[in-house]
């Protein structure tokens, strides 16, 4: 029997009415079908505000979609989806808290008991390299060091579907190679289901096992899909040298390029 997909997204449309005129209504995604099998790392790439973090949002069950089906596992999505862990692009620390009560924030909101919480927070505060900083507030933190706490923050429940943001986007090129290394190893330990919102493409060849290409918007949705057929494991510098990655990168900017420079001609008419 088939394995149902981790995250299944079926014909979805996501409309918006205007909040200063009742009768205007914009569809930022339209008929959108995709789906996540466990284990799977996919990446959506798309022109800005094309409607990528929506498509997350819905996944995540923080947005209902106007229309379509949302299945987790093979069942319908009500509600938020608690078996996925959520990795948003901003700033998600409270800034009253250490890192390491950062980090132990989801646990201690289930209910798991401080002390196991605390234990739990160490030992995933030393796996993203933060060992020794649990008594760091986020502004004695350098941004590379808030996103591993986010990154910990997000894993520390052990999700089967993990949900990311453009997470690195705001790092300098060092600091978010290495942050994507730490990411694909801590990923091929356990291998949960990935979707993964990006801008960088090189970013979203060198993370994933199949990358999706929306159009721009309105109405945005997906008018490529391409499988990665990188060797595993990965260093995010290294793979760039390959050939077949620039192979990939080619046959990619081909379809989204157009789709990139319709997304800027909008926003300059906005």
């Amino acid at each position: 029997m088939l394995e149902p997909a981790a995250l299944s997204l079926k014909n979805i449309t996501c409309t918006f009415v205007s909040r200063d005129d009742q009768t205007q209504r914009y569809t930022a995604v339209k008929d959108t079908t995709l789906a996540i099998a466990p284990g799977e790392f996919v990446s959506v790439v798309g022109p800005t505000g094309c409607g990528k973090s929506t498509l997350l949002n819905v996944g995540a069950g923080l947005l209902q979609p106007s229309t379509g089906e949302i299945r987790v596992f093979g069942e319908p999505l009500i509600g938020i989806n608690k078996r996925a862990g959520y990795m948003f692009q901003g700033e998600a620390l409270l800034p009253w808290r250490s890192a390491l009560d950062n980090v132990v924030a989801g646990l201690e909101f289930a209910g798991v008991p401080r002390a196991q919480a605390l234990d739990q927070g160490r030992e995933w505060m030393r796996r993203v390299g933060l060992g020794g900083f649990e008594d760091r507030y986020p502004h004695q933190m350098s941004g590379g060091m808030r996103k591993r706490a986010m990154l910990a923050q997000t894993l520390i429940r052990d999700p089967d579907i993990i949900l990311m943001d453009e997470p690195f986007s705001a790092l300098d090129i060092q600091t978010r190679q290495l942050m994507e290394n730490e990411v694909l190893e801590l990923w091929m330990a356990k291998r949960k289901a990935v979707l993964f919102i990006t801008h960088d493409l090189d970013e979203a060849i060198a993370m994933s096992d199949r990358v999706i290409v929306l159009s721009a918007g309105p109405g945005t949705h997906p008018i490529g899909e391409f499988a990665i057929d990188l060797p595993r494991p990965r260093d995010v510098a290294e793979v760039r040298q390959l050939p077949r990655f620039i192979e990939l990168h080619a046959a990619i900017w081909a379809v989204l390029r157009d789709e990139v420079l319709k997304g800027y001609a909008q926003q300059k008419r906005a």
